[in-house]
């Protein structure tokens, strides 16, 4: 969390908020944060006097785009950027302050400390971490049922963490892989060969579909996470299955269950998702 639709939310918010902005300085107060260059004031001698063009999403990482670098950041856990005005004293965890030419401040907040960002040339940023080896955009033209059964259907492990790998698909996480099993009807433990051609259509459905009706909601606001607006997402009024346990399915009424898959806490309805397809 933040997943995919979290983070283009984000994305768009911030190209609301910051395109066009000059950044006039930058304040790092948490330095490991800044993973690329090596030290923090190699990154805020190179930002002073960009601008700010764009900003992009590749899988759950935010590209911003600035005239002759790129900045990628991941928000982690729980990593949230804000605007507010330059006389306004930071909050709590506010751990690097870009300083824009309208009297604002862009400002990323981070609790958790997780969160990551990295500075390249132009296209560079493709060929190196942390995005060299990302996947397919599950929301992208490229994302066909043919390209995920390429992807996905001649491995042997469960279905589940194979779509949670960010190898093979970008912007997956546990809230909407939950969600588009439960609606392919699918369980998080079969593996590919045992998925017939209708299961496959049903999933690669089911994920183009649950992904863009979250980023129409804005996402899901489960734990923390808001906009760059401080708004809340509302995805989670929607959801069917994660977060839901001992619910009654809305499908059959039988109760939600929750169990560990990979690691990772999972929901179903073992009535609608049976182990056997």
């Amino acid at each position: 969390m933040p997943e995919l639709p979290e983070v283009e939310t984000v994305r768009r918010t911030l190209n609301e908020l910051v395109s066009g902005r000059t950044i006039r300085s930058v304040t790092v107060k948490l330095p490991r944060i800044i993973q690329r260059p090596a030290e923090p004031e190699q990154f805020q001698d190179a930002l002073a006097g960009r601008t700010i063009q764009q900003v992009e999403r590749r899988g759950k990482f935010l590209r911003i785009l600035l005239d002759e670098l790129v900045l990628v950041s991941h928000l982690r856990m729980e990593g949230r950027y804000g605007v507010y005005s330059s006389e306004e004293p930071p909050e709590l965890h506010t751990h690097v302050l870009f300083h824009l030419d309208d009297g604002t401040d862009l400002r990323y907040k981070d609790v958790r400390q997780f969160g990551t960002m990295h500075l390249f040339l132009p296209e560079e940023e493709f060929r190196l971490p942390p995005l060299a080896k990302l996947g397919i955009e599950p929301l992208g033209p490229d994302f066909t049922l043919q390209a995920l059964r390429d992807r996905v259907g001649k491995r042997t492990s469960r279905i589940k963490p194979l779509l949670l790998n960010q190898e093979l698909i970008v912007g997956l996480g546990n809230i909407y892989v939950d969600e588009a099993l439960f609606q392919a009807r699918i369980h998080p433990e079969r593996t590919p060969d045992t998925l017939k051609p209708a299961e496959w259509k049903r999933l690669h459905e089911a994920i183009r579909t649950t992904l863009a009706s979250a980023v129409e909601a804005g996402g899901s606001s489960i734990k923390s996470y808001v906009n760059g607006q401080g708004e809340m997402g509302m995805f989670q009024q929607q959801l069917l299955v994660y977060g839901r346990k001992d619910e009654a399915c809305a499908a059959c009424g039988k109760p939600i269950v929750k169990f560990v898959v990979g690691g990772r806490g999972t929901h179903i309805c073992s009535r609608c998702q049976p182990m056997k397809g």
